[in-house]
């Protein structure tokens, strides 16, 4: 499963630099995280959909509700 994580943060008017500042996680781990391939082995993991929700002050569940719903490739 493919998380098209680059057009939800468009879509939400993220950047990852909004996201690091707001979520507490640090720039370049998110950087990282958000710009590498996907596998079944490497998706997004839970500190990505935690640093997503804390940013849009939103619960976990609801961001990753909306990845499945809407952003899987």
């Amino acid at each position: 499963m493919e998380i098209d994580i680059k057009s939800y943060l468009q879509d939400k008017n993220l950047s990852i630099y909004v996201i690091s500042k707001k979520s507490g996680y640090g720039y370049t781990t998110l950087h990282k995280s958000f710009n590498k391939k996907q596998s079944s082995a490497t998706s997004l993991n839970i500190r990505d959909i935690d640093a997503i929700a804390k940013a849009q002050d939103v619960e976990m569940w609801r961001v990753l509700r909306e990845l499945e719903m809407h952003y899987l490739k």
